[in-house]
């Protein structure tokens, strides 16, 4: 018999599924977020916190926004991966708040202290941690323990990045490795679901070459390029991480291109997932130039990676997630293209930003922009269904 989705459950809807919370609340923070960092950057306006503007933008977009956003995709997936039933009601919205109250703490560090506003910001990974560890040991889903490792992960270098910070004046090492995380986790998630969502169009669509299935190029892959990240993350520059850096960019580029993304062109819940993984190998390629001395500096293939991959596929998923799970047909609204858009021209001109520097406050200006009207677009196109049960 099979186990049921959900339990007898009569809250709110928002607090039914892990995915509502955080992808809503996520979203919306995202886009509040960057029209407050682009004046902080510019010296135009203050915040009470102990963060530099770019320690606390990276910061939030990080440890705020994509943890926000990673929370609510395991939330969902975990229950499928376990046959367990989802965490909803008052234990999910003792992390939506744990969540809030770590933002809300880093906007205020320099009034309450660094200390006490580290600790409040680094239970939710805690919380969260503990939360998918009892759901995976619980359901002898023993495969994905490693997602469990890699969230305990995230937990170490977000503490990590108040110590840097606090001690060092800048987060360096640890903004590194969270980065390094969050790609290796979107190089395994985002190299399932890719290939695997592209097969199930394909077969019923236009049938024909189909991606290739995760096997052992993948695992070699993305071994690889962690070893690279590994490297970047200790040694940023010179000609060994360089190298290694290709590397990456090379096995990635190989994923992706195996995976068909040119058969799904009409399809635009597809190609803009194939569009955000690109930006992976991007950011490889062009961290590699920076590391060897080259005039491309080490930002624009940052940025690759969190403006592009990150924000892209983010929305990417949040969008296919909300419509698949609230009952509603898996297709691309205007609005939901228009987000798209944005998303791109928001990644693009960060990149750009960072390439031109004649141009740079123009483009951060364009860039901000974008990407507000991306994520809160999202918010207000998708916040009536995720606020609403199911249609079924």
């Amino acid at each position: 018999m099979a186990i049921p989705r959900l339990r007898q459950y009569s809250g709110p809807a928002i607090l039914s599924y892990g995915f509502r919370p955080f992808f809503l609340f996520g979203a919306l923070y995202s886009g509040v977020a960057v029209l407050i960092w682009l004046p902080l950057f510019l010296g135009e306006v203050r915040l009470p916190t102990t963060l530099t503007p770019r320690d606390w933008h990276f910061h939030e977009m990080l440890y705020g926004y994509l943890i926000a956003v990673m929370t609510g995709f395991l939330l969902t997936a975990i229950p499928n991966w376990t046959g367990r039933l989802p965490i909803q009601g008052k234990p999910l919205l003792v992390l939506v708040l744990a969540w809030l109250a770590g933002r809300v703490a880093m906007a205020l560090s320099a009034t309450i202290g660094w200390l006490p506003a580290a600790t409040i910001d680094a239970l939710f990974l805690v919380l969260l941690a503990g939360a998918t560890a009892r759901e995976i040991i619980a359901g002898r889903n023993w495969q994905n323990v490693k997602v469990v490792a890699i969230v305990c992960l995230l937990a170490v270098s977000n503490f990590s990045f108040h110590l840097e910070a606090h001690f060092a004046g800048a987060a360096d090492y640890s903004l590194r490795l969270g980065i390094g995380l969050m790609v290796t986790m979107l190089m395994l998630i985002g190299g399932r679901i890719v290939p695997s969502f592209t097969r199930n169009w394909l077969v019923r669509e236009n049938p024909g070459r189909l991606p290739a299935p995760f096997g052992r190029f993948d695992v070699v892959a993305i071994a690889g390029a962690a070893v690279a990240l590994i490297v970047w993350i200790v040694f940023p520059q010179g000609g060994y991480t360089a190298a290694a850096l290709i590397l990456g960019a090379v096995l990635q580029a190989t994923r992706l291109f195996r995976w068909a993304g040119d058969r799904t062109l009409r399809e635009a819940l597809l190609v803009i997932l194939h569009i955000g993984f690109a930006f992976v190998p991007l950011g490889f390629a062009l961290l590699a130039l920076a590391a060897f001395g080259s005039r491309i500096p080490a930002t624009a293939g940052i940025h690759a990676w969190t403006a592009g991959a990150f924000g892209i596929m983010t929305l990417a998923v949040m969008t296919r997630a909300t419509l698949g799970h609230t009952g509603n047909e898996l297709s691309a609204s205007w609005a939901t293209r228009i987000i798209y858009g944005a998303v791109i021209v928001a990644a693009a001109s960060r990149i750009l930003a960072a390439l031109q520097p004649l141009w740079t406050v123009l483009l951060l200006q364009i860039a901000a922009c974008a990407w507000t009207a991306a994520f809160i677009g999202f918010g207000l196109a998708y916040g009536p269904l995720l606020c609403r049960p199911r249609t079924e």
